[in-house]
């Protein structure tokens, strides 16, 4: 417990930055996550956390993990919509949604195989707005 004043640093918070995984290719506005602490593009991989969307493209095919690092946006994205029986609709704004690949949310983590995208803050014809 400190007893005096301390100069706490602060920072936005909307952007951060990752090391790249090994030969990992991440396209710019496309979800990113992390598999042991290094980015790689959002898949249906359960270990994986998202982390948000990519600022550019990265190519670190021919790299080391770490060789690399790519610049992350957090924020409310509009993502594509997934289909069929995971489809998410307006009845679950607020909910939790799950990465199906690396720009498409699903409303269910397909018995624990998807990691959390984020929270569904609308959904309109063009796709789902996910809060990351």
């Amino acid at each position: 417990m400190k007893n005096s004043e301390r100069n706490t640093m602060e920072r936005q918070g909307d952007r951060y930055d990752y090391p790249v995984a090994a030969a990992a290719l991440i396209w710019k506005g496309t979800l990113v996550a992390l598999n042991a602490g290094n980015a790689v593009p959002g898949a249906a991989t359960a270990a994986l956390v998202t982390v948000g969307i990519a600022d550019e493209t990265l190519n670190n095919a021919g790299g080391a993990a770490g060789a690399k690092r790519i610049t992350v946006r957090r924020g409310v994205f509009l993502l594509s919509n997934s289909t069929g029986p995971d489809e998410i609709t307006g009845a679950h704004v607020g909910s939790p949604c799950y990465v199906a690949d690396n720009d498409t949310v699903a409303l269910t983590h397909a018995t624990n195989t998807r990691p959390v995208a984020g929270t569904i803050r609308a959904v309109e014809a063009g796709g789902v707005w996910v809060e990351i």
